[in-house]
């Protein structure tokens, strides 16, 4: 066991700080806010309409076109959740705060829509071998209103613009305007031809769209849950600019993790080589890991021995017995 002392770390608070608008101006953030509930809005009410309009037409790509809207309006709603509850501060019994509430909300939202990818796909397999009549041009109807609600969701999202989340939002708005374009085909297919064979085989398609955005979602928090390093970051290449900080001389004890979905914290033990200037060299340290890596939550557990021999610790940066680091 290693003892931490957290008056060597470099914290800045951030207990106001909000995931929607890190980093804006309340103006900014009031309008990030105002653009996801708008966006959120058309697209939960158009998930509906999809849905029902779906079980009234007996068209399994208008209904799975609806699971997609659902899907991402549960994104946006994840993205307003984050902006509510990291306005909790920190306490006694959460030390970090609550910002993970975002995330395990996350991977509960990519359960239940791999459960409904599932279940499209076997009504599709299903709807293949014994097809079933669907209304064409009440599917067509239907989902050209949910293509113009898509452009309505992203004109108000391209003109929020500075924020992380709202691009991302954007990016699962526009990803809706495909699975609409595919129930438009369905529908006109239907009318025109009669071949009703394309409802279910385009719900497939958008099925895939779903299982591509939602493996991300479960891959992302699942992740962030296991505390695993953030994907865009390299551990070993954090370990070797550590070490290049003057007065250092290796690293040890390295761990690098997502404290919420947007925020990464590190804490490492350092061997240094001289004590007196242990300020200036954390100091150092601290500058190095915000402006290359993005870091600000970091804790530095200063040293002057090896790591210890026999006992689970991560060398970053190998040293002799003698406290010097080792070179190849």
């Amino acid at each position: 066991m290693h003892a931490h002392r957290h008056g060597t770390s470099g914290h800045r608070r951030k207990s106001d700080a909000l995931p929607v608008h890190l980093g804006f101006p309340p103006a900014r953030a009031a309008e990030t806010v105002r653009a996801l509930t708008w966006a959120l809005a058309l697209t939960a009410t158009f998930a509906v309409v999809e849905a029902i309009g779906g079980w009234l037409a007996g068209s399994l790509a208008l209904f799975s076109d609806a699971g997609h809207m659902g899907a991402d309006a549960a994104s946006l709603g994840l993205a307003l959740l984050a902006h509510w509850i990291a306005q909790r501060p920190p306490s006694h019994r959460a030390s970090y705060g609550y910002a993970r509430a975002e995330v395990l909300a996350a991977f509960v939202n990519a359960l239940v829509l791999l459960a409904l990818v599932v279940f499209i796909a076997i009504e599709a397999v299903r709807r293949l071998l014994a097809p079933q009549p669907v209304a064409g041009a009440l599917v067509l109807g239907i989902a050209f209103i949910g293509l113009l609600a898509n452009l309505g969701s992203a004109w108000i999202l391209m003109r929020a613009e500075g924020s992380l989340n709202v691009r991302a939002a954007l990016l699962h708005v526009l990803s809706d305007m495909l699975g609409s374009a595919a129930a438009i085909v369905a529908g006109a297919v239907i009318v025109f031809t009669g071949w009703m064979p394309i409802d279910p085989i385009l719900s497939l398609a958008v099925s895939l769209l779903i299982l591509r955005s939602t493996w991300r979602l479960l891959a992302q928090s699942t992740g962030v849950l296991m505390e695993r390093v953030p994907a865009h970051l390299d551990y070993d290449e954090i370990g070797r600019a550590l070490a290049q900080v003057a007065g250092i001389s290796a690293i040890h004890d390295l761990h690098v993790w997502y404290m919420s979905s947007d925020r990464t914290a590190l804490s490492a033990h350092v061997l240094i080589r001289e004590p007196a200037k242990w300020p200036e060299t954390l100091a150092a340290a601290q500058l190095l890991l915000a402006e290359r890596f993005r870091i600000d939550h970091v804790t530095l557990q200063p040293t002057w021995h090896p790591p210890p021999t026999g006992k689970r610790v991560i060398p970053v940066t190998p040293v002799t017995a003698d406290g010097e680091p080792r070179l190849h």
